[in-house]
């Protein structure tokens, strides 16, 4: 399984624990709520519950809304199907949960694990922190001492952009050791089971990849039939 495909999976699991939801909803959160997710189309997502199904992690079963109960006689199509997460699913993602090896707090899945830490105990949630501080601060170091070999070399703009990424990680560092104090100080953060960065907005300076205050959602796209 790749990184971006376990990564998913992790996703869906912890969306899936929130509540059931057919597949359509799943991309919505996905792509509204985990801005990791935003490029995601149900072309990956359904593959991905197919799998999450055949490992017993998840159930199917057919839509009760009156909306899914009147799509077949209106429009001559299935009603949705509706995914449930299983008490192995359920144990599974709480496996996933507790894990604060490196994989948690890289690039690619800080993001996700993140967004989920309104459902992660506070000692777990401090040992990704502080790996992702860990992490961001050696690369910091890294990317100051590159700059001092080779300003001389470089053109402004090129320094100008070298600079910019520093101050990303340097913005992310910061907002580290932020999250860290109040962990330590036993204080929880309203809202953090669906916010929250992974990767540096270096665009507009705010941590992750998720909506700003402003942003409007993107419209929905037609409904899917099958899930």
């Amino acid at each position: 399984m790749s990184r971006r495909s376990g990564i998913l999976e992790f996703a869906v699991l912890g969306l899936l624990r929130e509540s059931p939801m057919h597949g359509y909803e799943l991309r919505k959160r996905l792509n509204t709520s985990l801005g990791v997710f935003r490029a995601f189309s149900y072309g990956t997502l359904y593959p991905c519950l197919k799998t999450l199904v055949a490992n017993g992690w998840l159930i199917e079963e057919p839509g009760n809304t009156s909306e899914d109960a009147l799509a077949a006689p209106l429009a001559g199509r299935r009603a949705k199907i509706v995914y449930r997460l299983t008490a192995e699913g359920k144990e599974h993602f709480e496996q996933l949960l507790s894990q604060t090896g490196p994989d948690a707090y890289e690039d690619e899945t800080f993001a996700a694990r993140f967004a989920f830490f309104g459902q992660t105990s506070r000692d777990v949630r401090m040992r990704v922190l502080e790996g992702r501080r860990s992490r961001l601060e050696e690369r910091l170091e890294k990317m100051r001492a590159s700059l001092v070999r080779t300003r001389e070399r470089l053109d402004d703009y090129t320094l100008e952009l070298q600079r910019h990424g520093m101050e990303s990680v340097e913005r992310e560092v910061r907002w580290l050791n932020e999250l860290i104090e109040s962990e330590r100080a036993g204080r929880d953060l309203k809202g953090s089971a669906t916010g929250g960065p992974a990767q540096q907005d270096t665009t507009s300076g705010a941590p992750g990849g998720l909506p700003r205050p402003g942003d409007e959602p993107r419209p929905d796209s037609p409904d899917d039939t099958a899930t």
